[in-house]
């Protein structure tokens, strides 16, 4: 049995051939074509389809003296097949713009997305989300709020954001992956960290009067 893992190929062992963009819209697909070493010797030969996605940032807003979490409901292109409902519940998640840290998109988004000051930020992962077929990369954060008075619609209309705001207490919230009322992967990964560390970071973040 493994104590650790270090990969036994890197980038320098995959020979990109042809990366074609064949459609440059909100996002890009691309063709590439490569090859790569074979852990048996060799080479395997493809060409796939790539959806190119730049990085992001998702944000659990997380109230430590209330014991509740903000999220947020609103319309995703991705589930418009969903048999329940395209609406989800979701983080506070943006895009990073070039020369931005990411604990900048998560301040930012917090206040276009919830109205929400984050006060401390806690880094949880950063992770891939659909690593066979998208490459995208996705810093995952719990920042500390206090919640008093959030609620409403937010968003920016120039983006065609239409976002309702939501408060959970934290065991709801955390019941709700259960339920399948939260089904996505960043706030599944979230609330499971919360669970994991509430005592913890409410010990932290909670010692310091809002």
């Amino acid at each position: 049995m493994s104590e650790y893992w270090n990969p036994e190929f890197s980038i320098t062992d995959v020979d990109v051939e042809e990366d074609k963009v064949i459609c440059d819209s909100f996002y890009q697909m691309r063709e590439v074509t490569l090859r790569h070493e074979r852990f048996e010797g060799g080479h395997v030969q493809m060409k796939r389809d790539l959806f190119w996605r730049p990085d992001a940032v998702c944000v659990l807003l997380y109230d430590p003296w209330l014991d509740c979490v903000v999220l947020i409901e609103q319309f995703r292109i991705g589930t418009i097949d969903h048999p329940r409902s395209p609406w989800l519940l979701e983080l506070v998640a943006g895009l990073v713009e070039p020369g931005e840290t990411t604990e900048a998109v998560a301040c930012r988004e917090s206040q276009e997305e919830a109205g929400a000051e984050i006060l401390q930020l806690e880094h949880i992962s950063r992770f891939t989300p659909s690593p066979g077929g998208a490459r995208e990369y996705i810093d995952l954060y719990c920042g500390c709020v206090n919640s008093d008075g959030l609620g409403g619609v937010h968003g920016l209309d120039d983006e065609g954001e239409n976002i309702k705001v939501h408060l959970f207490s934290a065991d709801v919230a955390i019941a709700m992956i259960q339920t399948g009322d939260v089904d996505n992967a960043a706030a599944i990964i979230a609330l499971q960290w919360l669970q994991l560390n509430r005592n913890t970071i409410k010990e932290k973040w909670s010692v310091n009067a809002v």
